[in-house]
């Protein structure tokens, strides 16, 4: 009677049995037959890491081929995580610190504390955006007053580095600080040094080949071989900031990437880069790593500019002998508004035939290779050397702006060249009064402008309008960018729309000051050079430039050749236009420095009124009757128009003799 409830319940327990198995066997099957795909895609993500391979970067050349940004063979450290256990990280870096101090090497330190000589921690006071960083919510949450040694505490117990002495806790934090901030992983190696030497390099492989995890790889190392050769147009790459690897980082950008930070290193970043390869490995259940496959890297294009470095040397040079021939000047006449706060010049020479730029030059200058050894230093400096005084230091142009009314009033028949004017030497409009250098009587045109008299161009500026003027000022590339592909200053025009935007009222009798280069007209050298260059070129504009060709790394293939491209024109008569430019002409030939001077050209003069003595400027176009060359010049605090009538002659002189 009780042997059936048994069978029963042995038939119940081998059919749940069978039930199981067969749902174990069916998943198995869903698994490794009808998912496989997507459960070896799951163990693909899991194994696999992607290193990217850094592209060679392109160069920057002169007009002639002269290397201005290139690349040399380097080498560097790099601490990879697919080979580096996170135990040994510590004392792997307490040695490599180790071999590049002995090496008399430069490690990645960015770390802003520091040990002082009685080994306590004190913050680095010229880091005071890293300090902020590192207190910040996003790294240790600390309050802004927290201590150095608060911060290391922290830190230490972080990185685990609490039985080693201060000063090598303060290298391990700084290396794993770092390596945190770029994202280490078993993707992203981590760069401990870049640019080390040959010799330093023979060192370290010997005394970390035991050591898995670290290797010394050759690279590309950025050098500027000319780097006092228009360093401002050139620019400098640096390391890639946080913001900017937000932004980037969709375009392929990792956070060990260089890129360019200023001049054509920054406008070119995109054709200099090139495009990135990389290495992809795969690491199984046992922890073997294997190179699974190679992307390779296509260098970037380099960038031929229009600038001649031999003129640009001529520049720079004449630059700094004009600030102390103002300086000396100073000293002669025994006044110091008279030249002895000049500090600083900048000159800009076009080709009248395409507007390129064949020297832009500074003064003071700095070099290239050495920007981030002396960076403290030059930011520091009070005459301001970092600053691109060519394209960006606007200043009041003074009676160089004198042409451009005169063009204007002819053009709008407010004058002829018969319409005589006279000076008394003082010229008074709406309660304002304007001083004349002289007292010329009744004069036209040629004569006021080889006179420079303010009060005919004060009275014709007043018949003009400011409107007028603008508008002619405006197609001349005065108070309007003009194109060129690196960072410049759109200057300013006087007139209603600027003062609305400075919040002030504009008067009617205020055209009068702005119509001999004062009240608020301020340009940059290269916008006088644009304006000179546009007289020359029969009242046509074209977009100044500093590129001459973009091509393949090679050198084989042109990927982009500049041509001119006109942007605007005068909109004056070539009848009206030639009169302006025999004034000009007249006005050059009547300049002390320029008698007898060899080459015919067309100019004139502008000494601007500020705080402190007046700048010095001049404009001009050589030769007068085939104009190749433009120039603009401005001599802050100058003085006296001679000494930038002296600057132009040498470049001058250089240009046409070779």
């Amino acid at each position: 009677m009780e042997k059936k409830p048994l069978k029963a319940r042995y038939a119940l327990m081998l059919a749940a049995v069978f039930a199981v198995t067969a749902l174990f066997i069916a998943r198995l099957i869903q698994w490794q037959v009808v998912e496989s795909d997507y459960y070896e895609d799951i163990a693909d993500t899991a194994t696999t890491y992607t290193v990217k391979t850094d592209a060679l970067r392109g160069e920057i050349f002169d007009i002639n081929g002269k290397e201005l940004a290139v690349n040399l063979t380097g080498y560097r450290i790099v601490i990879n995580k697919l080979y580096m256990k996170d135990e040994d990280l510590n004392e792997t870096i307490v040695k490599l610190v180790d071999v590049m101090d002995r090496c008399g090497e430069k490690w990645t330190d960015e770390l802003p504390i520091l040990v002082d000589e009685n080994g306590n921690y004190i913050f680095d006071e010229k880091k005071q955006d890293e300090i902020t960083e590192l207190k910040s919510k996003d790294n240790l949450n600390m309050n802004p007053y927290s201590t150095a040694a608060e911060c290391m505490a922290l830190l230490v117990e972080r990185y685990g580095c609490e039985d080693y002495r201060a000063s090598q806790q303060r290298d391990i934090i700084s290396v794993r600080y770092n390596m945190t901030k770029n994202s280490y992983s078993k993707s992203q190696p981590y760069i401990f040094a870049d640019g080390i030497s040959e010799s330093a390099m023979s060192v370290v492989s010997e005394r970390m080949s035991n050591v898995k995890g670290v290797t010394v790889e050759a690279s590309a190392v950025r050098t500027y071989a000319n780097g006092t050769v228009a360093p401002h147009i050139v620019g400098v790459t640096g390391l890639i900031s946080q913001e900017e690897y937000s932004e980037l980082k969709s375009k392929g950008y990792s956070f060990n990437d260089r890129l360019g930070k200023s001049g054509i290193e920054a406008a070119y970043e995109s054709s200099l880069r090139g495009t990135s390869g990389s290495k992809t490995y795969e690491e199984d259940a046992s922890g073997e790593i294997k190179l699974k496959d190679v992307q390779s890297t296509k260098p970037g294009n380099s960038v031929y500019l229009t600038i001649d470095s031999k003129l640009q040397g001529v520049a720079q040079k004449a630059l700094k002998e004009a600030v102390k021939e103002a300086n000396d000047y100073s000293k002669e006449v025994n006044d110091k508004n008279m030249g002895a706060d000049c500090t600083g010049a900048a000159v800009v020479v076009l080709n009248v035939k395409d507007f390129s730029v064949l020297c832009a030059a500074n003064y003071p200058s700095y070099d290239l290779a050495k920007y981030y050894d002396d960076y403290t230093k030059l930011a520091s400096d009070k005459k301001v050397p970092l600053f691109d005084r060519a394209f960006m230091g606007a200043l009041a142009p003074g009676s160089t702006f004198k042409p451009l009314v005169a063009s204007a009033a002819l053009q709008e028949k407010k004058i002829t060249t018969h319409t005589s004017i006279r000076c008394d030497g003082v010229y008074t409009t709406g309660g304002l009064k304007l001083w004349c250098m002289g007292y010329h009587g009744e004069q036209d045109v040629y004569e006021a402008m080889e006179h420079s008299c303010n009060v005919f161009f004060a009275e014709t500026g007043r018949l003009l309008g400011i409107e007028n003027m603008d508008k002619y000022a405006k197609r001349c590339g005065l108070g309007v960018k003009t194109g060129v592909e690196v960072l410049e200053s759109a200057g300013t025009l006087a007139g209603p729309e600027y003062s609305s935007l400075m919040g002030s009222e504009w008067y009617t009798s205020f055209v009068s000051p702005a119509a001999i280069g004062q009240s608020d007209n301020q340009f940059t050298p290269l916008q006088l050079a644009t304006y000179a260059a546009t007289i020359a070129n029969n009242g046509k504009r074209l977009k100044s430039h500093v590129v001459d060709r973009v091509v393949s790394y090679s050198g084989k293939d042109v990927i982009y050749k500049s041509e001119p491209v006109e942007l605007d024109d005068m909109g004056v008569s070539q009848a009206n236009l030639k009169e302006v430019q025999k004034a000009m002409y007249r006005a050059a030939n009547s300049y002390i420095p320029l008698e007898g001077y060899e080459i015919k050209l067309a100019g004139k003069t502008g000494t601007a009124e500020n705080s402190g003595s007046d700048h010095a400027n001049f404009i001009c176009y050589a030769p007068y009757d085939n104009p190749q060359i433009a120039v603009g010049i401005m001599v802050e605090h100058g003085a006296k128009s001679f000494v930038a009538i002296n600057a132009v002659k040498k470049i001058l002189n250089a240009y046409f003799e070779g």
